[in-house]
């Protein structure tokens, strides 16, 4: 039998990095007693793997990870026996069966997440929302992407499926997994530049709200948060 366990992360325990939160998670297991199931071998860890990890420095709503477990287990209980001995800025959220299918995972079947990025330090111009929606009009939205091995030009435009000015954040829903992933960081550098404001004189709070598996058909997409994709 397989899980999904969707958690919040914010706190302090945003600058804690994504093998810190497996261990982390590791030791939850044990003093919660759930049943999780290991690998086998000289080396047996936990079968558990995550969603598409968070970043460090962002907080979340919505992350996931997805276990096995070798009994049936009262996933209500399992909840809060994880959170009894869970730590501030890690709130376990819920716990629910998924299908035993290695293609549905959730690393495997992660498609968009949604973020709220707000301004930690900075100003933006006076009429900024007003040119937020002049910004999502360009035929093209062109940055510089950065990966390890090289850098390249490259229309962001058509990975941002919304965005739009909720109070004095910017919400944005966009691409994200293993076929397509933009950062949200990413997308605030492009509208700094759209709106000429120097990237060396801001500095932005990301948070995630929530990370989505993409059920639609015939090329319409249909997002569906990971703990709502049926087992």
């Amino acid at each position: 039998m397989k899980a999904r366990i969707k958690f919040r992360k914010y706190g302090c325990m945003k600058f804690i990095g994504h093998l810190d939160i497996m261990r982390f998670f590791q030791k939850v297991m044990r003093r919660a007693d759930i049943p999780i199931a290991f690998t086998g071998g000289f080396s047996p860890h936990m079968i558990m793997s995550f969603a598409n990890p968070l970043g460090v420095g962002l907080t979340s709503d919505g992350e996931y990870f997805d276990i096995e477990l070798t009994d049936k287990i009262d996933m209500e209980l399992a909840v809060e026996r994880m959170n009894q001995v869970s730590v501030e800025g890690i709130d376990i959220v819920n716990m629910v069966p998924i299908s035993d299918d290695k293609k549905q995972t959730g690393m495997s079947i992660v498609a968009a997440a949604d973020y709220l990025s707000s301004l930690k330090s900075g100003t933006f111009p006076e009429d900024w929302k007003e040119r937020v929606a002049l910004f999502m009009e360009q035929p093209a939205i062109t940055v510089l992407k950065k990966s390890k091995k090289s850098e390249k030009e490259v229309d962001i435009k058509p990975m941002i499926y919304k965005f739009e000015v909720r109070d004095e954040s910017v919400y944005m829903q966009v691409a994200t997994g293993s076929v397509e992933n933009l950062k949200p960081e990413l997308v605030m550098q492009a509208l700094c530049e759209f709106l000429s404001v120097d990237l060396e004189t801001v500095s932005f709070a990301h948070h995630r709200l929530e990370v989505y598996a993409n059920i639609g058909t015939d090329g319409k997409n249909q997002f569906v948060g990971l703990d709502q994709v049926s087992a």
